[in-house]
């Protein structure tokens, strides 16, 4: 498993089995928007390596005593403005960044200056554990 390894190539029972969620839990977290999978032609999820670290993440953020309601705030404070480098007249526009209890991903499409975009292919879905990631990505660019 990479952790930088977007394909989907995982079934739903592989990814519980890698990630060590029960699947009436992976799809809970699908339906409450905590994760994106992969959907076939035939209406089958399928998870990539970002997805089980991100669904390992979910079940930390669990076992520590958040609610998924605690950990869509989390997600919604992923500065995807700041990431995206969205102008602040975009900014002023987008539900994602008007509302901090949802994550970007689960604002209605025509809202979003990115609404072309597929949210599991944006760096903002992409980080599976938004607080760390948040720290690391400050830190990195706290010179610019």
């Amino acid at each position: 498993m990479r952790a930088d390894n977007f394909d989907p190539v995982y079934t739903l029972g592989v990814a519980s089995k890698l990630s060590g969620v029960a699947t009436h839990s992976i799809r809970q977290y699908i339906d409450k928007g905590l994760i994106l999978p992969f959907r076939t032609e035939t209406n089958r999820h399928l998870f990539s390596d970002v997805d089980i670290k991100r669904l390992v993440s979910i079940k930390k953020y669990i076992d520590d005593g958040l609610n998924i309601a605690g950990i869509k705030m989390l997600y919604a404070q992923i500065p995807g403005w700041l990431i995206k480098s969205c102008k602040i007249e975009d900014c002023q526009k987008c539900g994602a960044f008007n509302q901090s209890n949802i994550p970007c991903w689960e604002v209605l499409m025509n809202e979003r200056k990115c609404n072309r975009d597929d949210c599991r292919n944006c760096e903002v879905y992409k980080m599976a554990e938004p607080v760390q990631d948040m720290k690391d990505y400050f830190l990195k660019h706290k010179s610019n």
